[in-house]
């Protein structure tokens, strides 16, 4: 049956605007006709964040879609490689089964790095026969995200045969190469692979984009790269994603509040909307992205070109969201993952060394970034145990394996805030093992031990007292709605704040501590790890 949506239609191709009639049957624009009509608002195409971890935003992604529709997010590309790396192919397929059950177009890439690193250890592997199997279903569209860009340069050949699949069935790779430059950024791209999400100055954007890559703007939670990204965006076509967005974040706005942003920093309103519609659907290969025949009726009715804020959201024709409300049931799947891991003593979190002092190594924290420093501090010993400065914001920082019984790995941390107690995450990047940050060791092992007890999530702990916020989709996600998940996040990050935390997203922030792949000092679950060197090093250096 033909239906027409009537508007100011927006030619994001040809950067015009016209009063115009949009026909569409079974879910495809048939014709788009000029017509004399005058209309308030403007038609413009869906939008589309073509780099997001749904997992980060701890909504399943039927929760995810009734949180962003509203906001004119109408398709998402999204990697799955945090439920993959605890649950293998079983969590991917848990995504896709419960995306099909809401309007949102949600396409995935398939994971290249289960796990990220062979430095640490996971709940699963993909291997090559797994990922070209993955990336022959229709809805996975691209090889997701390399993270191990040492494995590319050095010819890793378990890298390269996930290469070479992505390559036999015509499939984009997506990038990931935190401060890769000169001769090893040439061989990383001459691999094939297409994007980059990670670059946090406009001279690295320069240098990755002439040589040929697609330039992903990031502007999430933990990460945001827009206003840093600027100067090249406003010159060159780009591709603006979130990669990562809390729940709460998701409640103010997506896609819409990141172009909103673009535009406020002078980037032109045509070419923010294509950074979010026509670029990610052509690099990806989509039917979407521009209100054009054969191209699917995914549609936006916005206020203005400013803040883009959605009045009526179509997803191939039909309206899904008006005036911020959704107009779809949200039916979420269920999938309970029991966390096995062996109760802990505070013991297990203290460092041990001789001496009155000692030098360590510490992990620097750095505000809006998930790349870190690699700082050293000189750290008190007391009855043989060394000691946090609070003075100097030094407090410990541990992972400890939830897939199997190993030893704690313990560390130090800067920059977080923490004057007492701890906090505790089973969200820690790529692996998921569960991290803790903290003062007091007795502490943290309250918090480990309680997040074991209720299958994973976020947990703040002062006096052996525990607040938390429950994950029980393998410890990453949830199915309540996304106000509830607010109200929860709020609340447990509230009490992070009261135990002294400065960061305006502690657990999102806490989680990329342990991820191995970004520059330049981290924790995983077998010590800690100077990235920039690709290896373990001791947390202390001398005593004194």
């Amino acid at each position: 049956m033909m239906t027409t949506i009537e508007g100011n239609v927006v030619d994001v191709r040809d950067k015009r605007v016209y009063p115009g009639k949009v026909d569409h049957e079974d879910g495809v624009i048939t014709s788009v006709e000029e017509t004399t009509g005058e209309y308030s608002g403007y038609l413009v195409p869906g939008f589309i964040d073509s780099h997001v971890h749904i997992e980060s935003s701890l909504l399943c992604p039927s929760r995810f879609a009734e949180a962003v529709v509203p906001h004119g997010t109408t398709a998402v590309i999204t990697d799955p490689h945090e439920i993959a790396n605890v649950l293998g192919i079983p969590g991917i397929d848990y995504m896709r089964k419960d995306s099909k059950t809401v309007p949102l177009r949600v396409y995935f890439t398939a994971p290249s790095c289960v796990p990220a690193t062979p430095f640490e250890t996971s709940g699963a592997v993909i291997g090559p026969s797994e990922t070209e199997e993955l990336l022959l279903r229709e809805d996975v569209v691209a090889l997701g995200e390399m993270m191990n860009f040492p494995g590319v340069i050095s010819g890793d050949p378990e890298v390269l045969a996930k290469l070479d699949a992505a390559r036999k069935v015509g499939k984009p790779v997506d990038g990931h190469c935190p401060v890769l430059a000169g001769d090893d950024l040439k061989k990383y791209i001459a691999a094939g692979i297409s994007t980059d999400h990670e670059c946090v100055t406009a001279e690295e954007a320069y240098e990755k984009h002439r040589l040929g890559m697609r330039i992903m703007v990031r502007q999430g939670s933990a990460s945001r790269n827009l206003r840093a990204l600027a100067p090249f965006a406003k010159e060159n076509e780009f591709l603006l994603v979130s990669d990562d967005k809390t729940a709460s974040d998701l409640l103010e706005g997506h896609v819409d509040m990141m172009m909103a942003e673009a535009v406020s920093l002078g980037i032109d309103p045509f070419h923010a909307l294509r950074a979010a519609t026509l670029n990610p659907a052509e690099h990806y290969r989509l039917p979407l992205g521009a209100i054009e025949p054969g191209r699917m009726a995914d549609i936006v009715r916005v206020s203005d070109l400013q803040s883009f804020r959605a009045e009526e959201v179509f997803i191939g024709g039909e309206l899904v969201a008006k005036d911020s409300l959704g107009r779809f049931e949200v039916r979420p799947k269920e999938m309970v993952n029991e966390m096995i891991l062996q109760r802990k003593v505070p013991s297990d979190f203290e460092l041990l060394a001789h001496g009155e002092k000692v030098s360590a190594r510490v992990i620097g924290v750095v505000r809006d970034e998930i790349v870190t420093d690699s700082l050293a501090a000189t750290l008190p010993v007391q009855n043989g145990h060394v000691m946090p400065d609070l003075a100097d914001d030094v407090i410990r920082i541990s992972v400890v394996n939830r897939y199997k019984d190993a030893p704690v790995k313990n560390s130090f941390v800067k920059g977080l805030g923490i004057k007492s107690g701890a906090i505790a995450s089973s969200v820690s990047h790529d692996s998921h093992n569960i991290i803790v940050v903290g003062v007091s060791s007795e502490d943290m092992a309250v918090a480990v031990n309680t997040l074991a007890t209720e299958g994973g999530g976020f947990c703040a702990c002062s006096d052996g007292k525990c607040s938390m916020l429950r994950l029980h989709v393998a410890g990453l996600l949830c199915t309540k709605r996304v106000h509830d998940v607010k109200v929860s996040l709020d609340q447990i990050q509230d009490r992070a704040r009261e135990l002294g935390c400065v960061l305006h997203t502690p657990f999102m922030t806490m989680s990329f501590l342990s991820l191995l792949v970004v520059p330049h000092l981290k924790i995983g679950d077998r010590g800690l790890f100077d990235v920039d060197r690709f290896e373990f090093v001791d947390p202390l250096r001398e005593s004194q």
